[in-house]
């Protein structure tokens, strides 16, 4: 690690993966238990010779091979550490002070310090005690896709087979030719991967994606019982709620529903994608919410939340994370958590290739709000994106915001394509009033619409269409 590296962690202080432990002539318990906690999450940095803060307090230079080797027998101790973590030494110099660091990469095995495991936990060390919890991280360590858990016991009979002629005409109006309009029931429940097989106990039958995709509700509940989407509108922040929605259907109805949702609190913003006049809102609302139904992990008892307030839409869920920090359009890879419901909602039309939900997110947003969304992975995921304000337009949009020639050519998309439109119906769409009355009076005054009838009452139709 260089100084100029060196000194952008001491900048920024403690995280998920970095850790500040002073050190006399031996290291302290905490660090053991930082130790173990990277290894049991996603690895990480513990810097010994730096105070919480950030100061720089160094180690004595005489202490520093007895403190490597002290380190090096608790770890491989195993009446202190069940088993050994692997680890490496790094020195480093800082205003003439020295310190190290202890780099922990993550660990396939479950590591315990003095019988406890710990965990990382934002900046902290903690202790892992609820058995779904302890679940949750070998599921994550073992790399098991739990929507592909097979429950042989689940028949044709709970699930609603009903859906799937809606489930063949979603997937036709998104490929014309798709094969599951040909395909009976069974062989269309196979295509998508929902009839499995578990190899280690040769059981066959339906899997997780299937009860959740199409499960009816009472099995829904009985097979995954920590399953549910909480729904929050709040006009005030500190307001308990002004609406909610508690979803515990399968995953395509529950998508329609949510979205309704979103759709109805949140104000609309058109745009113009290429030829096309675009809905930003409802663009945004589907990315969010298909994110957050397809890439969980609904095993855990963590409840996931989508909460709208004036100014932010906020989701959380458990994650079946590889890594933890923030998302970034330069630095993302996609996974797929459950690759069946991934492709599952593919299919139909509700989700686009994998990672195409983030990269929506980060190019819309900005033109919907003026500002760029906040991801964050972790054992929670979340996302954060500004809601646009129609009376507040923020500064920010400046940079970001359409011409006026731009937005005149919205307008006019938007009078074509609902046949009329009042100022009100322009506002309630996302554009502030006294943009879109001079957008309307350069059009009429083009000859692009023409106003028919006066006052409030007064429509704007396009030009040369006959008005009875």
């Amino acid at each position: 690690m260089d100084h100029e590296a060196l000194s952008e962690v001491l900048a920024i202080g403690e995280t998920v993966n970095v850790e500040f432990k002073r050190c006399g002539q031996q290291p302290e318990r905490d660090v053991f238990e930082s130790v173990c906690s990277f290894a049991n999450t996603f690895g990480g940095s513990i810097f010994l010779g730096v105070e919480d803060d950030g100061t720089v307090s160094g180690i004595n230079a005489s202490n520093l091979l007895a403190i490597k080797r002290n380190l090096i027998n608790v770890v491989h101790n195993p009446k202190l550490f069940d088993s050994p973590v692997a680890f490496e030494f790094e020195d480093l110099e800082w205003e003439g002070k020295s310190l190290i660091r202890i780099w922990v990469p993550p660990s396939s095995n479950m590591h315990r310090f003095k019988d406890d495991i710990y965990e990382r936990m934002e900046d902290s060390d903690v202790v892992v005690r609820s058995a779904s919890h302890l679940a949750e991280i070998c599921i994550r360590k073992q790399g098991v896709y739990t929507e592909q858990r097979v429950y042989k016991h689940v028949g044709p009979g709970d699930l609603r087979l009903g859906m799937l002629e809606d489930i063949r005409e979603r997937a036709v109006h998104k490929q014309s030719d798709h094969e599951w309009a040909r395909l009976g029931d069974e062989s269309l429940l196979k295509s998508a991967g929902l009839l499995g097989k578990d190899f280690s106990t040769g059981d066959e039958g339906f899997n997780l994606a299937a009860v959740l995709l199409l499960g009816k509700d009472e099995v829904i509940r009985s097979v995954c019982p920590p399953y549910k989407t909480d729904a929050i509108w709040c006009i005030d922040p500190d307001s308990r709620y002004d609406d909610r929605l508690d979803v515990r259907c399968n995953l395509v109805e529950a998508y329609d529903l949510l979205t309704g949702f979103c759709r109805k609190h949140m104000p609309d913003r058109f745009a113009l994608d290429g030829d096309e006049s675009v809905s930003l809102r409802d663009i945004i609302v589907r990315e969010v919410v298909a994110n957050c139904l397809i890439h969980r992990e609904f095993t855990s008892p963590y409840p996931a939340r989508i909460v709208i307030n004036g100014n932010t839409l906020r989701t959380q869920n458990a994650s079946r994370a590889m890594f933890a920090g923030p998302i970034t359009p330069e630095g993302f890879s996609p996974l797929p958590k459950n690759p069946i419901i991934s492709s599952f909602f593919s299919a139909i039309g509700l989700a686009e290739e994998l990672g195409s939900g983030t990269r929506n997110l980060f190019k819309y947003s900005p033109r919907y709000s003026g500002k760029r969304p906040e991801l964050m992975e972790g054992t929670v995921f979340t996302a954060s994106v500004p809601v646009y304000r129609p009376t507040d337009q923020p500064a920010s949009m400046a940079s970001d915001a359409p011409s006026s020639s731009n937005l005149a050519a919205e307008i006019a998309s938007l009078v074509s394509q609902r046949g009329s439109l009042t100022v009100s119906e322009a506002v309630r769409a996302g554009y502030p009033r006294r943009t879109a009355q001079r957008a309307l009076s350069k059009l009429v005054d083009e000859g692009v619409i023409a106003p028919v009838g006066n006052g409030r009452a007064r429509r704007y139709v396009p030009a040369g269409q006959h008005v009875t």
